[in-house]
């Protein structure tokens, strides 16, 4: 059962409006099964809390870094992308608070990486409209840009695929490509599982919700070989 005061102590923000930190967390799914229920989905929250997310850490990086264009992007891509936010969201263990149909949550539905960064955009949504845009930057800030540090030690704003490519020809004079083996599940939700070769030597293996991100994951399983 949803309970927004758990929520709100878990965030560090008490709602004047609480119905908004709920419609954050409301999947999609649970509207088609409680059509009735006069409740509203996260979606526009999401696409609200997306422009809010992007607008804190580009403001912070070009305030604070003289790097190219170029760079600063990469490192906002490594900042915002799906997996940086679905690590925060589980950090905080907010999927199981996470409303969805019974079929979707069977799937393992708070457990996934998409719906995870989806909710995560629409809680700073909500803190927007709730707060202002200082708690919402106060927010990013604190879960978000406080890993930028690492990103830049780690070099991880450079994709696996990217890092993996360049290792490849480095040391083996050898371009990666990449093979779907399976898929499974519906076409809504499909799991891809991608391999990465070096000539006819597999190297790594990866599963994702697409088969650009399995093909990520396959590069980064690659890649442990190099470290």
């Amino acid at each position: 059962m949803f309970d927004h005061k758990s929520i709100e102590k878990i965030l560090g923000i008490e709602f004047s409006k609480p119905e908004l930190i709920r419609q954050a967390f409301i999947h999609r799914s649970y509207i088609n099964e409680h059509s009735s229920s006069g409740l509203s989905h996260n979606e526009r929250l999401e696409f609200l809390g997306d422009a809010v997310l992007e607008l804190v850490v580009t403001d912070h990086l070009y305030r604070n870094f003289d790097n190219p264009e170029g760079e600063l992007t990469s490192w906002r891509s490594a900042l915002v992308k799906t997996e940086s936010l679905a690590a925060q969201a589980q950090k905080l263990e907010l999927g199981q608070y996470l409303q969805m149909s019974r079929g979707e949550a069977k799937n393992g539905g708070r457990e996934r990486v998409a719906l995870l960064a989806n909710l995560f955009e629409a809680i700073i949504g909500a803190i927007y409209l709730d707060h202002g845009y200082e708690a919402a930057k106060n927010f990013v800030h604190e879960h978000i840009i406080a890993q930028l540090d690492q990103i830049l030690s780690s070099r991880s704003y450079i994709d696996a695929k990217s890092q993996f490519q360049e290792l490849a020809q480095e040391r083996e004079n050898t371009t990666p490509h990449y093979r779907v083996v399976s898929e499974e599940g519906p076409d809504h939700n499909k799991i891809f599982e991608v391999a990465v070769f070096l000539g006819a030597v597999e190297k790594g293996r990866g599963k994702g919700n697409s088969k650009q991100s399995a093909q990520q994951a396959a590069a980064a399983d690659a890649l442990k070989s190099y470290s």
